[in-house]
């Protein structure tokens, strides 16, 4: 690297030198990146992808699933020999990282823990893979959507919510979370009894119902559906109107999705004023 330029740092702190995107050959570990990948004209110099890596469809079938987030095929990787994979670090774990660190010359990390993070990582990836002007046009998206939120939500007021992700046991999502925080742009505070994890377990009892004003119950990683609902409204005897299906992609997907969510909060918080 030239010590004088100006390189892309991941959220480690790693500095990255642009490459020639013909030349890349890019593994990604996140869902929700390997969308936005395809959204910054790289789908073509993506190699591999996981299997939870579902979008965009009808394009991103196209590439070999290698695994999880968690645990990947690593010979299989191998094989393809990536130039960079990105990973995250709630997504993916220390240890997988290591064992890549072996053979894979970059690893880009990435940690959006707010919305606005949104704009880095755009930029982040566009000025590695020589996608700069591409990124910008993003940004100049989600600044539109997000300024359509701000503008919208003084008129909301502010309700107290429980963000489900899982059952048996019930998990939620501490107010620290990139999930918290997009529920905060519609003013929905998120309540958890545990903050110091981020993803902790929850005691749903009598006491906490009564506190909150909507129980949100995600499509991911659990896919609530409605006759959940049905089933915890009939245990907890509550009002249909406090509970609602949320469509997770839109809340915990950063990346070019994320314009879409905000879109989908405002339309969200609107119907529940």
């Amino acid at each position: 690297m030239n010590p004088g330029r100006h390189y892309p740092r991941d959220a480690m702190g790693q500095a990255h030198a642009q490459v020639d995107p013909g030349e890349a050959r890019i593994v990604s570990l996140v869902p929700s990146i390997t969308e936005l990948l395809f959204d910054l004209n790289l789908g073509g110099r993506t190699v591999a992808r996981t299997q939870f890596c579902v979008h965009p469809e009808g394009k991103v079938d196209a590439l070999p699933s290698i695994g999880g987030t968690k645990k990947i095929n690593l010979a299989r990787l191998r094989e393809l020999k990536p130039t960079h994979v990105i990973l995250n670090v709630d997504e993916n774990t220390k240890e997988l990282a290591e064992a890549l660190r072996e053979f894979v010359p970059n690893l880009i990390v990435t940690h959006p823990l707010q919305p606005r993070d949104n704009l880095d990582l755009f930029r982040m990836l566009g000025g590695i893979f020589d996608r700069s002007e591409r990124a910008e046009a993003l940004c100049q998206d989600f600044e539109i959507a997000l300024r359509s939120v701000m503008t919208f939500a003084p008129r909301l007021s502010d309700r107290r919510v429980v963000y489900l992700i899982w059952k048996d046991p019930w998990m939620t999502v501490s107010p620290n979370t990139y999930v918290a925080r997009m529920l905060e742009l519609v003013r929905w505070r998120t309540v958890a009894t545990d903050t110091r994890v981020r993803y902790p377990t929850v005691q749903l009892t009598p006491k906490l119902l009564e506190s909150v004003d909507i129980v949100l119950f995600s499509t991911e990683p659990f896919k609530f559906t409605e006759d959940h609902i049905a089933a915890f409204r009939e245990q907890n005897k509550l009002p249909r109107k406090t509970m609602r299906i949320i469509d997770g992609e839109m809340v915990s997907w950063y990346g070019s999705r994320a314009i879409q969510g905000l879109n989908y909060l405002r339309q969200a918080a609107t119907e529940t004023k």
